[in-house]
Parts: C-alpha cells; sequence; structure tokens
C-alpha cells in the first residue's frame, strides 16, 4: 500500500510539473505579444502624431476619441491614461528587439518615465537580475538605487567591482523602526533577520546570506560577527557590523580585524578576499579619511537610514556624500 502511495506522489509531482512549466510558457508567450502590441501601438501613435495633420489639436482629445473606439470595440485596458502610456513607451523604447521579454508591462511603465539611459539599462538589468517584481522596482526607483550605488561600470561587459555594489546610504524603512527610537544594534539586527528578503533586495545582486553572530574563535578569543554575506557575483564573503551612533576609530579598527581574522580562518582557497561594511546610523567623514578605510579597497563605511526620506532630501543627502568620495579617490 505504502509503494502505491509513493507511486502515485511521484505520478502527482510529474504531472505538476509539467503543468506550471506549461503556464509558465504561456505567461510568458502572453506576455511577449502584449509588451509587442502596445509598443506597436505606441509606434503607431507616435508616426501619426509626427505626419502634422493634426499637430496643432493632436494630444488627449484625439487620444480621448481614439480611447472610446478601442474600447468600444476591444473591451477594457485601451483607456486614455494606457494610451499615453503606450505612446510614452514607444518613445523611451523606440528599438523593438532592445525589448526584454522578461520584464512586465507594469516594468514598462516604471521604466518609460527615467529619463536617462544608463538609469534606465540599470533597473532593467537589476530587475532582470533580482527577478524584481513591479513593486520591488518601484521601490528601488523611489528609493533612488541607482544613485546610491557608489560608481556604476561603463558597460555591461565591463567587470564589476565591490563598488559597484556598495550603496551609501543604504534605506531600511521596511524594518518597521523609528529613527526617533533608541534602537540597539540586537534590535536592528533582529530586523534585519525578520526581513532578510527586503534586506537582499536593498543590499543588491548577488548577496547570500551566511550567518547571524558567527562565532570566530582564535587561540586566545573568542569573537562573534553581526552578519555574514556571500556574494557570488564577487565570489566573496561579506561581513557587515552593524553600529548604531557615531562611528569611532575603533570600531573601524575592529572590521578590519574580522576581516583579516575571516580570511585566515574562513575563507576558502578559491574565494576573493573578505569584503567589510560598517553599517552606521552616524558617519563622520574626519574620521573615515584619516583612516584605514581610505586606504583599502575592501573595508567600506555606510550610513544607514531608517525611513525612506522625500526625494529631494535624498538626493542633497546622495550629492554630498558623492563630492566627498570623488574628493577622496583624487587626493589617493
Amino acid at each position: 500500500m505504502e509503494g502505491i502511495n509513493l507511486y502515485e506522489n511521484q505520478l502527482f509531482s510529474s504531472i505538476k510539473e509539467i503543468i506550471i512549466e506549461s503556464r509558465s510558457r504561456t505567461f510568458r508567450m502572453v506576455n511577449s505579444i502584449l509588451i509587442e502590441t502596445y509598443w506597436q501601438i505606441g509606434k503607431t501613435i507616435v508616426e501619426d502624431e509626427l505626419q502634422g495633420k493634426r499637430r496643432a489639436e493632436y494630444g488627449r482629445a484625439t487620444l480621448k476619441t481614439l480611447s472610446k473606439q478601442l474600447t468600444l470595440e476591444f473591451g477594457s485596458g485601451f483607456d486614455d491614461s494606457n494610451l499615453r502610456n503606450m505612446r510614452t513607451f514607444y518613445k523611451a523604447f523606440p528599438i523593438r528587439d532592445t525589448l526584454r521579454h522578461e520584464l512586465s508591462w507594469s516594468h514598462y511603465r516604471l521604466l518609460s518615465r527615467i529619463d536617462s539611459e544608463d538609469k534606465k539599462n540599470y533597473y532593467i538589468n537589476e530587475s532582470i537580475a533580482g527577478n524584481w517584481n513591479s513593486r520591488m522596482l518601484q521601490r528601488q526607483i523611489n528609493s533612488l538605487a541607482f544613485e546610491r550605488v557608489l560608481t556604476q561600470p561603463d558597460s555591461i561587459l565591463e567587470k564589476q567591482t565591490i563598488h559597484n555594489f556598495i550603496k551609501d546610504p543604504y534605506i531600511f524603512e521596511f524594518l518597521g523602526l523609528s529613527p526617533e527610537t533608541k534602537n540597539s544594534e540586537h534590535s536592528i539586527e533582529t530586523a534585519i533577520i525578520d526581513h532578510i528578503q527586503q534586506f537582499l533586495l536593498e543590499f543588491g545582486k548577488g548577496f547570500a546570506f551566511v550567518a547571524r553572530q558567527q562565532h570566530i574563535v582564535t587561540d586566545t578569543s573568542d569573537f562573534y560577527i553581526d552578519l555574514v554575506f556571500y556574494n557570488y557575483l564577487l565570489r566573496c564573503f561579506v561581513i557587515i557590523d552593524l553600529k548604531t551612533g557615531e562611528l569611532s576609530h575603533q570600531d573601524i579598527g575592529q572590521i578590519d580585524m574580522y576581516v583579516r581574522m575571516y580570511d585566515d580562518l574562513k575563507r576558502n582557497p578559491e574565494d576573493n578576499p573578505t569584503i567589510g561594511i560598517l553599517l552606521c546610523s552616524e558617519k563622520d567623514e574626519t574620521i573615515v579619511k584619516y583612516s584605514v578605510l581610505n586606504d583599502k579597497n575592501n573595508l567600506f563605511a555606510s550610513k544607514y537610514l531608517l525611513i525612506l526620506p522625500k526625494e529631494e532630501e535624498l538626493k542633497q543627502l546622495i550629492e554630498h556624500d558623492r563630492l566627498k568620495f570623488d574628493l577622496s579617490n583624487k587626493n589617493n
């Protein structure tokens, strides 16, 4: 009897996989057709507009009339707002062969509003690599993820470095912690573990969680590292030390020691050197400038925020930090 049940379970699992794969292929096919249809509609609208025969009055009135006709003929999905989205979509992606069918119409509506090609390509590549849904993409755009990465590779083929992954500042509004409350390092660490999927989204592509409070034993002492990750794209361990309050020389000395210790005791021969990141609520740029952080390519200090600031405030903070980062690199 048990043998029959096992056989039936295996049969069910096999057929279940066939159905799931079939539905997945169907979704990809339908999505691909939908994207190309909307692109073609957008192209037709733009070309008609550019003919000039109705240029003066072309716009909302024309699209409203067109919307009524299409809705009457084909049903919902062709309101004037969506037709404007299709028009914007084509203007943002005028070459059909560049469309990525891994992305949905919801993705493309968000991407079409981005005016910078570099920024647009960043979000396309990150969305596909990280399997972001449109809600995740919206959050990353709103939080200026592109601007917060320390440096961007000049091309998609360029070899990436840790500078293409590290952000400053990091934004942890999803932890649900109030910046008005005195949060302990333990409470922040616990909140990160409770929201690990969102943390990995914010942290960037290629990161996998390894350990919390990893125990490191030397001949004379015991140490506990707050958080340990592995980046399979950079092929290295990334250790994180959480700090509340102002950054100190002692904090920098500690992360430096942890990185050396991890390289000596935990790193595998095929791994690249370990990266250390100090996540701190307050960052003293003078301390950063005159410490080992300014001399090493594997030690970083990044500020974290527990709320998502208004866009203008965040832009000012990023520009301020980038100016200091660029001056520091120039001096080196």
